[in-house]
């Protein structure tokens, strides 16, 4: 994660990043804590990967011992994701600024009744 996102992450709180790790499985917890003379201290028991995926950003967690054999993010992979617009499909990374805030809006409707 770049120091940049992480004031911006930070500026709305302590960050507390927890889950498992990327590539062992094994518990991850990372906090960053802002001090009142302005440094971030991090802490925890491994490393936090910020990742923008589409239009999310995703968050990525490696433990100390995995980050120490190999510290790039591998097997991870973004989702093209495709939605209709004006009767054909089109991939959501290639709409204009206004079509991603619609789109953004919309609601998923799931047929529960059965065809």
């Amino acid at each position: 994660m770049r120091i940049e996102d992480l004031k911006k992450d930070i500026e709305k709180g302590n960050m507390i990043y927890q889950g498992s790790c990327h590539d062992c499985g094994t518990s991850v917890k990372v906090t960053a804590t802002l001090r009142e003379d302005g440094a971030i201290v991090i802490d925890g028991n491994g490393s936090v990967y910020k990742i923008k995926m589409g239009l999310k950003t995703r968050y990525f967690l490696k433990c100390k011992s995995c980050f120490k054999e190999d510290k790039t993010l591998r097997n991870f992979r973004e989702t093209e994701v495709y939605s209709r617009v004006v009767g054909y499909l089109r991939p959501i990374q290639q709409y204009n600024k206004g079509k991603r805030e619609e789109f953004k809006m919309r609601k998923e409707f799931v047929n529960t009744k059965g065809l």
